[in-house]
């Protein structure tokens, strides 16, 4: 075996989506990352397909999204509709731009995303990438965490992170504990190239509800189309991936005179997650700490969220070497338990969905599951708050999203901060801390009176103050100087801001 020493701070398995990001997101921190990549290439065909405005907030702050932009699709929102085609209920997305500075959904192809990521790895200093190189062992010590590769290779770093996949080796090594919410169903998932426009197919997302085989279509970009179809127990998977099975499934839409059949591949819809994220160096995320049924689009979009939520915090354990072991600990621990809740809501939430297309076909029935307790029908997209951790403060608003505003420059908050936390303030509250305490704070600081559009974002919150976290949740916030200074000396004490 041939060791390499101490390879880079951090050693990530995987460099799909979660993995490529997670790397990018360190090395905005200054961290050091070796990605360890088992496929010598990048995997050329569909899979995941759907990314909403969250996500590609997060790619811009790695400067990617307008080189993103130029080959994803405004996903205009979704339809369900009955066994004869009669619409049940819509839920169509806003055409313009959203509170995050994007369209709220996105239809891609895979490949395009992950060769953008690749692009962006091979132009950042701080990331060596390793490719065609698998994982076979895993250990760790209270110094660091060392991996040893098919090849005889061993690489050692602070810590490992598996973004490795659903059977992902360091999940293994962590201990294989999953809860199961029970969703487990055999779909056949078909991507097809239009050989001509149909422009009858339509650009929303359609649900198929109360059918012999429930399905949905998918308008992806450019002649790009996919049907997923549910399957039966008795269906055999070699059987339905044949040719004539293929086009009897989708016939009703196209035939081999309209489109060819670039994917086809019947896949295990499964709802889990796993139950530890972190064990002492090592952790997981992506589809190695939960799995979702895809009817929210969100299974990478829940990686791309453990990425962020857990760079920031690695890269403070990796620079402050001096840091209490306690606050060290509840920091790294932190991440199970925000992220856990919060994507555990849109797995429950992806669930009732799948049960509602498999069985409802009456636009009662439909209504009925979507129904308030103030008797309005309400779709829209989801954001829950993170669950219990390094949120300071009793504020309701501590853990939830910070949406992004325009700048008066016309670009968007992200694009001065980046990655770094941000404190928006009012200018009164922000004299009256510097001249109680003398005290600089170490972020981005934003007033109102320097950008007014932020003072909508404060009126919100019912707050004079705001921390907002790099991964743009909030963090804490304030009415006073006094509430400010301790929000600020807590957030300082675990160098977060």
């Amino acid at each position: 075996m041939q060791s390499h020493g101490v390879s880079a701070d951090i050693i990530i398995v995987g460099c799909g989506p979660t993995g490529a990001t997670l790397s990018l997101l360190l090395a905005q921190c200054g961290i050091t990352s070796l990605v360890l990549e088992r496929e010598k290439s990048i995997y050329p065909l569909p899979r995941a397909v759907h990314f909403d405005d969250q996500i590609m907030r997060i790619f811009q702050g790695l400067n990617i999204a307008d080189a993103l932009a130029r080959v994803v699709r405004y996903n205009p929102g979704m339809r369900f509709v009955d066994p004869q085609g009669e619409l049940l209920l819509d839920w169509p997305r806003p055409e313009g731009i959203g509170e995050n500075g994007w369209h709220t959904s996105y239809r891609f192809h895979q490949p395009d995303l992950e060769n953008i990521l690749r692009n962006k790895i091979q132009s950042t200093a701080n990331i060596q990438l390793k490719s065609g190189v698998e994982v076979d062992a895993i250990e760790q010590s209270e110094q660091q965490a060392s991996v040893r590769c098919t090849n005889g290779e061993e690489y050692r770093a602070k810590y490992v992170v598996g973004c490795d996949g659903a059977n992902s080796i360091v999940r293994s090594t962590i201990g294989n504990d999953i809860q199961d919410f029970g969703f487990n169903e055999r779909w056949l998932v078909i991507d097809a190239l239009l050989k001509a426009n149909k422009p009858e197919l339509g650009d929303y997302t359609i649900q198929h509800c109360g059918r012999d085989r429930p399905s949905t279509y998918v308008r992806c970009p450019g002649d790009r189309r996919r049907w997923e179809i549910s399957l039966k127990p008795e269906d055999d998977t070699r059987t339905v991936t044949s040719d004539s099975s293929i086009w009897n499934f989708i016939g009703e839409w196209v035939n081999a005179e309209d489109a060819s059949i670039e994917r086809s591949a019947v896949y295990e819809f499964k709802s889990q997650v796993a139950k530890t994220w972190r064990r002492n160096r090592l952790f997981i995320a992506g589809d190695a700490a939960h799995l979702t049924p895809p009817f929210m689009g969100q299974g990478m979009c829940a990686g791309i969220r453990d990425a962020a939520n857990l760079a920031w915090k690695l890269a403070i354990c990796c620079r402050q070497q001096q840091l209490p072991d306690n606050t060290r600990a509840a920091l790294l621990d932190s991440y199970q338990t925000e992220r856990i809740p919060n994507v555990t809501e849109y797995i429950d939430t992806a669930i009732k969905l799948g049960a509602l297309i498999n069985s409802c076909g009456t636009e009662v029935a439909l209504k009925r599951a979507f129904t308030r307790d103030d008797g309005t029908v309400q779709l829209k997209s989801m954001v829950p708050t993170l669950g219990p951790g390094v949120g300071l403060g009793s504020n309701a608003c501590v853990g939830s999203w910070c949406i992004q505003p325009q700048l008066q420059n016309g670009t968007l908050l992200d694009d001065m901060a980046r990655y770094k936390p941000i404190l928006i303030i009012e200018p009164r509250l922000l004299r009256e801390h510097q001249a109680s305490a003398n005290a600089e704070t170490h972020c981005l600081v934003i007033t109102t009176q320097a950008e007014p559009d932020l003072q909508s974002v404060l009126t919100h919150h019912g707050v004079d103050a705001l921390l907002i976290r790099p991964d743009r949740y909030i963090l804490g916030s304030a009415n006073s100087a006094v509430e400010l200074a301790e929000l600020l000396n807590r957030a300082s004490a675990m160098h977060l801001a």
